[in-house]
């Protein structure tokens, strides 16, 4: 088993642990993961993409040399490609961080609706004036992709008294949903949508999936939060929807090109909160993500069904 990410030694400690019998390699580098491929050979490789998507070597973990199973430490595999399912099992951590992406999603909302910026705007300039509040209660939410992280929005939602619809892939009847709709129907739910969070999955069917003709269906000054992946949003789309106030405000965790550039114009707008792909970090996520990996390799010992297990079609 090889092991690759920015930090692996008590990874590989507690991988012993869990299975002595296995022989171990670590890789901490983007550029080292061909050599050490090639070299050791692995049956499994457990990844995290810790340095970004640009340069990521997903050619040798795909290759001839490649493992039989990639276990991604996250969520996303967009930086993964395609690959021939027939030939190497991909598995993926989706759910470890569904609860503080919500929460994150939750509190942006909240950032919002209570104009903390004017509020800490007021206070630094130490004004004091008469302020209206906006309740979450009776408003509409859609939640453009009900995986993990979208049911858990649905949850803190609804217990803030809020009406929730959402699409999925196959649509089904679902807790703290209150309509539950295919893809296509997208940009009915949008004229409806008080506040949008997108959760999907970058995939060739959802690039671009929210851009000019879905900006103009929806309710105008909405509120948009983004815990995807860079490129599901049309940030071109974004800019143009803010100036004219069809989106009132947004909250952006993920973007087309990471670091954002620094000349973007997201930086300058009071509308914008931006946060550097963080919503799904929180301490102790790796321990959860490595813990379903091992819980996943007993599974594979035991040659039953691995949880998690990604389409290269679908995404997820």
């Amino acid at each position: 088993m090889l092991l690759h990410n920015k930090e692996t030694s008590s990874l590989a400690a507690e991988l012993v642990k869990a299975c002595p019998a296995a022989e171990v390699a670590e890789c901490n580098s983007y550029e080292g993961l061909p050599e050490a491929i090639a070299r050791f050979r692995p049956d499994i490789v457990y990844t995290v993409r810790f340095a970004g998507s640009n340069g990521f070597p997903r050619d040798a973990l795909f290759g001839n040399d490649g493992p039989q199973w990639v276990a991604n430490g996250g969520a996303g595999t967009d930086h993964f490609g395609l690959w021939d399912a027939d030939i190497v099992t991909v598995t993926n951590a989706a759910g470890v961080a569904a609860d503080m992406m919500a929460e994150y999603v939750v509190g942006a909302f909240l950032h919002f609706t209570l104009d903390v910026p004017g509020l800490i705007s007021d206070q630094k300039h130490r004004i004091w004036r008469q302020r209206v509040v906006r309740p979450l209660k009776g408003s509409s939410l859609v939640i453009v992709g009900l995986g993990k992280t979208g049911q858990a929005i649905a949850l803190r939602a609804k217990a803030l008294g809020m009406n929730v619809a959402g699409t999925r892939a196959r649509p089904r009847q679902m807790e703290n949903i209150d309509e539950v709709c295919a893809p296509e129907e997208l940009s009915r739910l949008l004229a409806q949508a008080d506040f949008l969070a997108v959760c999907a999955p970058l995939t060739a069917n959802s690039r671009g999936l929210l851009g000019d003709a879905e900006f103009a269906c929806v309710k105008p000054g909405a509120i948009l939060v983004d815990v995807s992946r860079g490129g599901v949003v049309d940030q071109r789309a974004l800019v143009q929807a803010l100036r004219s106030g069809q989106i009132a405000a947004a909250a952006l965790d993920v973007f087309e090109t990471e670091p954002l550039p620094a000349n973007h114009e997201f930086w300058s707008r009071s509308d914008v909160l931006i946060s550097p792909h963080c919503s799904s970090v929180y301490a102790g996520w790796e321990k959860a993500s490595f813990s379903l990996f091992l819980d996943n390799l007993k599974r594979w010992i035991a040659g039953d069904p691995l949880l998690n297990t990604v389409s290269p079609e679908l995404g997820y």
